[in-house]
This record gives structure tokens, sequence and C-alpha cells, in this order.
């Protein structure tokens, strides 16, 4: 497996869920987490009414937090939106951007996904990078098509293996319980990891971490992150519950 620069990353998107009782979920991970040291990094990614309190509320723990995503410019009249300058003032050291719920919901393109990862970068952040294939897409034998279409369009210049996270959610696996075959995934991995030095360079492209998403949970987890080039996790809904989450690290990193 490629070596690369960083620990694999558990992350976990809350997407639009979380309140501030939500928050005794993080204390609890917190404290289930504490004294253990995990072959990876945790990261939460909380709606951005949490990310404040979150912020706080994490300190100097081994929990980083992100955002879920950002507009790519700094500031301006775009009301409703959040700008990656403002994500990094709370404490968040990374943001998610292109995840496929943007992309279906709000007609994000590869080139809006790919400045959003620029402004990632100008604010200081890391940007997670969503691709990912339909289930139409996938029957119609296009997967490696889409990955490669997406990377290409999504990841800006100036990526690379410090700044940027490739997250891999095939769209038919998001909490659908449905999970790709080990085979599947390490296909769709090592495809992306040879196109990555084609964008970002060998060495970078090597270094770089590239996360699955989809239908992660405790039961799976050690499967899954075992495969060649998956670099951690990029988890829904089983990290809303601490006990989940914390399963998913303990399977595959503990």
């Amino acid at each position: 497996m490629p070596k690369t620069k960083f620990p694999p990353l558990a992350a976990g998107n809350w997407k639009m869920n979380g309140t501030l009782a939500s928050l005794k979920e993080t204390e609890k991970l917190m404290r289930m987490l504490d004294g253990k040291s995990p072959a990876c990094d945790v990261m939460i990614c909380p709606p951005f009414t949490l990310l404040f309190p979150m912020g706080e509320q994490l300190g100097d723990s081994i929990i980083a937090m992100g955002g879920e995503d950002c507009h790519w410019e700094p500031c301006g009249a775009h009301t409703g939106d959040i700008a990656a300058e403002m994500i990094a003032e709370t404490g968040a050291s990374a943001c998610i951007v292109g995840h496929s719920e943007r992309r279906a919901d709000h007609g994000e393109t590869d080139e809006i996904v790919s400045k959003k990862a620029a402004a990632a970068h100008r604010a200081g952040l890391t940007a997670i990078v969503c691709i990912g294939e339909t289930i139409e897409e996938r029957e119609a034998g296009r997967t490696l098509d889409v990955i490669s279409t997406q990377l290409k369009g999504s990841v800006p210049d100036g990526s690379n293996a410090a700044n940027t996270i490739i997250a891999y959610e095939p769209v038919w696996a998001i909490g659908t319980g449905h999970t790709p075959t080990t085979e599947q995934v390490a296909e769709v991995h090592a495809h992306i990891r040879k196109e990555l030095a084609g964008i970002v360079g060998e060495e970078e492209a090597q270094g770089m971490r590239i996360l699955y998403g989809g239908s992660v949970k405790p039961g799976n987890a050690a499967q899954l992150m075992a495969v060649e080039n998956v670099n951690g996790a990029l988890v829904g809904g089983a990290s809303l519950k601490a006990e989940d989450f914390f399963g998913i690290i303990e399977a595959a990193y503990l």
C-alpha cells in the first residue's frame, strides 16, 4: 500500500443533523477516546450552527473539527452562505466540498467544487473533496470514467497531500445500507491514486489520503479500512452517535 504522508482519517459528517443537545455525543466520544491512541486522526464535521460551540468543547482534544461546505468567495453578497475564512475562525481545520448531496440538491458542478476547494486552501483549511458515481453510472460501466472526470474537474491547482483529501463515496451506497465489495472499492481507489498522479504529481499522489464513504459501520469498518489505497473513512449517519463512531474507530484503528 502506498505510504501516505499522514495517518488515516476517520471523519464524521453530521450533515443537517444536530443541535446544542447533540454536543453530549462529542463529549461522550472524547471520554471514550481518553487515554486511547488510535492509529488514525479523528474529525467531526458538524452543521454550521455547531462549529463555534463544538470548537470550544473539543479544545485541545485529539478530535479535530471541519465544516461541511463553504462558498468560494471570502465575503460578499451571498445571503445564507459561509466563507471558508469564517469556518477557519471557529477552530476548524478542514472543510468538505463537493459532497454528492451538494452536487445533487444544489446543482454543484466540478468547477464550483474546485473553486470551493481552492477557497478552503486560501483559508488554511484542508479540502476534503468528494467524488462518486450514481447507480445508473455504475450499471452502465461508467464508474471509472465518472471518477476521472470529477477528479480532473474538482481538484484545483495547488492541491497537495497536505491540503487536500479525496473522499470516494459511491452515491448509491450513501445512507442506503448497501456497500460496495472490497474488490469494487479497491478498483476505484487504485484508479483515484493513478489519476491523482497526473493532477498533482506522482509524489503528492502517493502521499494523499483517499477516504472511503458510504454505509460505513462498526461491523464493516475493519474490512473496508484494510483495502489497498483506503486511508480512512468519511462516515455519515454512524458518526452521530458516539458509540457507533467509536465502534468504527475501534474496529479499524485500535
